[in-house]
């Protein structure tokens, strides 16, 4: 599908949501602000299809969960680190 700006405010309200920012750190809120411009900027005539609009709200749903899961277990491997480090500081050696 193929999304073009049909007016300059828009292309500038989409151009500032990433203004400054790397692409890998683009959040859900940019996310729902780029959906917003894509539904407000769509083909009457031809609307994006339903199933395809759902099947990106569930891609990016899934990238967030999977996010979530990374630095979650992150933080317990940083704590399994702390905790093997302590325990082998508390261990004598010969």
């Amino acid at each position: 599908m193929t999304v073009t700006a049909t007016s300059g405010a828009a292309q500038t309200a989409a151009g500032t949501a990433t203004t400054g920012r790397d692409y890998a750190t683009l959040g859900q809120a940019d996310f729902l602000r780029l959906l917003t411009v894509q539904v407000q900027q769509q083909d009457p005539f031809d609307p994006v299809d339903n199933k395809e609009m759902l099947a990106q709200m569930a891609q990016f749903s899934s990238l967030s969960g999977i996010t979530e899961m990374n630095a979650t277990l992150q933080q317990i491997a940083e704590k399994l680190d702390a905790l093997a480090a302590a325990q082998a500081a508390a261990t004598p050696t010969e």
